[in-house]
C-alpha cells in the first residue's frame, strides 16, 4: 500500500450508551458501506479517514472528538 495517499485525519468516538454504531463509507464513484462497529457505554474508538474511507454516520448517543473541535450524537 502506498502510504502517501492515506489521509491523516483521525477522530475519537467515546460511547456514551450501549450499543452505539459506528459505519465506515467507502469513497469513489459510488458511495458504500463498508464497516461497522458497534461500541457499549464506555468503550472508545480511534478512527481513520483514508484512500478507502470517506465518511463515518454513527449511529447514537457518542461524543466524537476531531482536530476540528468536539460533538456529541444521539438524543
Amino acid at each position: 500500500m502506498d502510504e502517501s495517499n492515506i489521509v491523516q485525519d483521525y477522530i475519537i468516538i467515546k460511547a456514551l450508551e450501549d450499543g452505539v454504531n459506528i459505519i465506515g463509507m467507502t469513497r469513489g464513484k459510488d458511495t458504500r458501506f463498508h464497516h461497522t462497529e458497534k461500541l457499549d457505554a464506555g468503550e472508545v474508538m480511534v478512527a481513520q479517514f483514508t484512500e478507502n474511507t470517506s465518511a463515518m454516520k454513527i449511529r447514537g448517543k457518542a461524543k466524537i472528538l476531531t482536530e476540528y473541535g468536539e460533538i456529541e450524537s444521539g438524543k
